[in-house]
């Protein structure tokens, strides 16, 4: 509140505005609360001590009150086409979309308020930094339902779009001709599953039936902002409905290739469990404000795959670490070319995998070296899951459980009494030549 009256005492007009608004209507616990003015991002700097201003594509002020940030947007006016703007000279836009997009964010900011606003020829905004009335803010906004404003001069509701309607029907509908607006920001498409499962809202037919046509589009988004949209998708108390919204109108196939391609193999039944399990997990860890980690969530969704190339592989004649090593950089790198996954995740996720095969040694000194390890407990954990999926052993999880919760003499104990390691030398491991 601050920040909408000392905009207000500046002599700005300020609202509150989109999920915050949209959430106290529906008396949800808003995440955060973002402010929309008409005054422009260096008039919003200047009335606030500790501003920051943030974005090339989109100019945002990031307003801090201690820990807190209030962003801060000023009204947009609907996007031009690129036959109706003013050439950027800073800024040489390539045919490609990734690449005028690169070159868009690299350039120095223009000056003029009309070299700011940009359209794709393929209908994605590249600049959005054309400033206008409410009205026309509203209009540019997704779907009516994160269009509403709340004014702090009369404390009423503003609604141009009919949201207000569609929140008491739960009905979550886009702003314009569906088409454009996905063609806009394809992103708005995963936006659609998100927000029906968060809300648990209908998606309106106006909204649903363009995206088998359009979700080809999603090859579009960098990578990188995919990641983002995954994380929005997965690791919130909606996981599983988003995992089935996505399938359900092919999205799901778009971002994770691989993975469907092992969702409809001989073993689909088993891939779609584990991930299954590890969305329900990272559902109820959120619930229990516990952490979670996307490496984990990953290394679910790719785990039968991995595992069936790396048999591939030992059938070709490699040996098990070779094959298991081969294949998670395979599959890794084939990711990361729809969505980007960190090093820090990515190094995660093969080192569960990894893992995997060595907690059957829990001989000598081996168990004790692993419970060391700093991925254990995501290792332990994965074991669980494949376990209650059927595809580790159950007495191999019971093992460890129990070995985590004795103490060290009893541990000692166990380890000498363990079975012998799978196959007798570790995999891929040379045994030690007898001197003649």
């Amino acid at each position: 509140m601050q920040t909408l009256y000392g905009l207000k005492d500046a002599g700005y007009e300020a609202l509150l505005v989109g999920g915050s608004v949209r959430d106290l209507l529906l008396g949800l616990n808003p995440k955060d609360y973002d402010v929309t003015t008409d005054a422009d991002p260096e008039q919003v700097q200047a009335v606030f001590r500790r501003c920051r201003l943030i974005g090339r594509r989109f100019r945002l002020a990031h307003v801090r009150f201690g820990p807190e940030i209030i962003e801060v947007a000023t009204f947009r006016s609907a996007p031009r086409t690129p036959d109706e703007e003013v050439p950027d000279e800073d800024a040489e836009l390539d045919d490609e979309f990734d690449e005028a997009l690169e070159e868009v964010d690299a350039a120095p900011l223009s000056n003029g308020l009309d070299n700011d606003h940009l359209l794709h020829e393929s209908g994605r905004i590249l600049r959005d930094n054309v400033y206008g009335s409410m009205e026309e803010d509203a209009f540019r906004r997704d779907f009516t339902v994160n269009a509403l404003y709340y004014d702090i001069r009369d404390f009423a509701v503003v609604d141009y779009v009919g949201g207000v309607a569609d929140l008491e029907a739960k009905r979550l509908r886009l702003i314009g001709d569906p088409e454009t607006r996905y063609r806009e920001d394809p992103v708005r498409m995963l936006r659609a599953v998100r927000f029906a499962s968060k809300l648990d809202f209908v998606i309106d037919p106006s909204a649903a039936e363009p995206i088998a046509q359009l979700k080809h589009l999603i090859v579009d988004v960098p990578p990188a902002r995919l990641f983002d949209e995954s994380l929005k998708l997965f690791l919130n108390a909606h996981a599983e409905a988003n995992f089935d919204g996505l399938r359900h109108f092919g999205l799901f196939d778009v971002m994770f290739p691989t993975v469907a391609q092992a969702l409809e193999s001989p073993r689909g039944e088993l891939a779609e469990q584990i991930i299954r399990l590890a969305l329900r997990s990272t559902q109820n860890r959120i619930k229990a404000d516990k952490p979670v980690t996307p490496g984990f969530l990953f290394a679910a969704f790719l785990w039968v795959p991995v595992m069936d190339l790396a048999q591939r592989l030992r059938e070709e004649g490699a040996t098990p670490v070779d094959a298991l090593t081969r294949a998670a950089q395979d599959m890794i790198a084939g990711q990361v070319e729809h969505v980007a996954i960190p090093r820090r995740f990515s190094s995660m996720q093969a080192d569960i995998w990894h893992m995997q095969p060595r907690l059957e040694f829990r001989r000598g000194k081996r168990p004790f070296r692993m419970l060391e390890h700093k991925r254990f407990r995501a290792a332990y954990d994965f074991l669980l899951l494949r376990a209650q999926a059927g595809d580790a052993d159950q007495d191999l999880a019971d093992w460890w459980t129990r070995f985590q919760e004795v103490g060290q003499e009893e541990r000692q104990a166990m380890a000498d009494s363990a079975p012998a390691s799978p196959g007798g030398a570790p995999s891929g491991r040379r045994r030690r030549r007898k001197r003649r």
